[in-house]
């Protein structure tokens, strides 16, 4: 088994597409960053480089790597509830998405079994 994958297919959906959507969190953020101007390196850390780690994790099929997603997600969702904004919809509802699907009795399941 291959240690160093970004993807695993044999993964169930549920946790396939939140690895992908960990990626693309983490690019959108990232994007505009470079067209808005960088925030605070906490907010960095937590934004990009800390789900691109989880999406790894996660795709290798690591504890660390699937709690450390859950946890940074549910920050920035609490996040973006406390400080709502129709300017923050669009993240709100990717971040919600992940959650729900890092979250899902499927996923969680797999972790309990599969995961170390």
């Amino acid at each position: 088994m291959p240690s160093n994958r970004w993807l695993d297919k044999s993964q169930p959906q549920t946790l396939m597409s939140a690895t992908m959507l960990m990626y693309v969190n983490a690019g959108l953020f990232l994007f505009s960053a470079l067209a808005y101007g960088f925030p605070s390196l906490p907010f960095f850390l937590v934004l990009v480089v800390g789900p691109v780690a989880a999406g790894w994790g996660v795709a290798n099929e690591k504890k660390w790597g699937y709690w450390l997603g859950v946890f940074l997600t549910a920050v920035v969702v609490g996040y973006l509830v406390a400080f709502f904004s129709f300017a923050g919809l669009v993240y709100l509802l990717f971040y919600g998405a992940l959650l729900a699907l890092l979250l899902h009795p499927q996923s969680r399941a797999y972790r309990r079994i599969w995961f170390r």
